[in-house]
């Protein structure tokens, strides 16, 4: 009884993934492309060197591109793994993937290699989510679908100064008679800001025009080394949608709140929320939180930002302030009473000010890569970044 109720528990939370019982058959052919069967032609694999491991991986030069999948007609990509020797934080920001969608000349993925793949800053750690996993810090795996109906291509750009030796990877992915007529395409966007004006919001992804769903985002956030006895993480993710103005529909409560834990941030990995990185001494963090059971779904535009707001005991803050550290007080609490500042205004050096918690505008230096499914083969963001601007 106890093994039949595993079963059936395991088929249950596969088909609440994947839409299938394990057993049931699909007209579908299924394909791999790698370096030893591009683009994954029937009956063509494992040609070279007898058949004996003779092509596993390729060198991509420095400023060249290489084209990993190039297929036409109806199908879907349902896993890519890659890995390579040279896993810098350089390299792995300058080496660009792009995809594009039945013959779309404007990619729908342009990002950064190593934060597609949820590793942010360039610092690689092992872990496992729902739609990424790194097993030992060494490789790099993506399990999200990415339908098409006329075609995918698959490449990567080397924009570094130097060659990337050796290169692995393959595309699992299944050709299909068709794809469902509400089948929306995969993207994902990359974006840096490295500072702003004090209380300008962080927009992790710009306001987008279509009907979709918004995925999740992976962030890292390197923070000001001025600030290095606060916390940074006290800004709430807002996420603007269909038409919202001044004031989103949904609206967090703070940075370690949005991925599923609190009262600051360690490193874990789960599901749907995980934080790969949180290194006090550098003051570096990144983290990442998929909306898979807690869909978001847009009709007409969406736009998703976090505030810039850190908090910190009152002394400290009034150190901060000695230093000329750029900050603007919006709120204390104590005890359970909180004084609003920016309704409420009080000077932190008046005597009658509380000993308690501080929260305050800082400047720190974003990045994030944001994944979303769209209606669209491209959208209306803009093209990466320049290699400069990413390192």
């Amino acid at each position: 009884m106890k093994r039949f109720i595993v079963i059936f528990a395991i088929n249950l939370l596969f088909q609440a993934s994947y839409g299938q019982k394990l057993y049931e058959y699909e007209n579908k052919d299924s394909r791999v492309s790698s370096f030893e069967n591009l683009h994954g032609t029937t009956g063509q694999g494992g040609q070279s060197n007898k058949g004996a491991k003779g092509n596993a991986f390729e060198s991509i030069k420095k400023g060249t591109t290489k084209v990993l999948l190039d297929v036409k007609g109806a199908g879907e990509i349902q896993r890519i793994w890659m890995t390579l020797n040279d896993r810098s934080p350089q390299m792995l920001r300058s080496l660009r993937l792009q995809m594009f969608w039945d013959g779309d000349a404007k990619p729908a993925v342009d990002v950064p290699l190593g934060d597609f793949f949820g590793v942010g800053l360039g610092l690689t750690t092992k872990f496992e989510s729902a739609l990424f996993t790194s097993p030992e810090g060494r490789s790099f795996n993506c399990y999200i679908p990415m339908p098409y109906k006329k075609g995918a291509k698959v490449q990567i750009v080397n924009e570094s100064d130097k060659d990337l030796q050796m290169f692995y990877y393959d595309i699992d992915y299944v050709i299909s008679d068709s794809m469902p007529h509400n089948a929306l395409y995969f993207h994902a966007f990359w974006i840096r800001q490295k500072t702003s004006e004090l209380g300008q919001d962080f927009v992790f992804l710009p306001k987008l025009n279509g009907k979709g769903r918004y995925l999740g985002v992976n962030m890292g956030v390197n923070a000001d080394q001025n600030m290095k006895e606060s916390w940074w993480g006290e800004g709430e993710v807002k996420i603007y949608k269909d038409g919202d103005k001044q004031f989103p529909t949904i609206n967090g409560t703070g940075a370690e709140d949005y991925i599923g834990t609190g009262w600051g941030l360690g490193t874990y990995s789960n599901s749907f929320q995980g934080c790969t990185v949180a290194n006090d001494s550098s003051s570096q963090y990144a983290f990442y939180r998929y909306h898979i059971p807690d869909q978001i779904y847009f009709k007409t535009d969406i736009s998703c930002s976090i505030q810039q707001i850190g908090g910190c005991n009152r002394d400290i803050y009034r150190e901060l302030i000695k230093k000329q550290v750029q900050t603007k007080p919006i709120s204390v609490h104590l005890d359970g009473n909180f004084r609003r500042l920016l309704d409420d205004p009080l000077d932190v050096m008046n005597n009658a000010f509380p000993n308690g918690w501080v929260n305050f505008y800082r400047i720190d230096d974003y990045s994030a890569t944001t994944y979303f499914y769209l209606d669209k083969t491209s959208s209306n963001l803009e093209p990466l970044k320049t290699v400069s601007e990413r390192l």
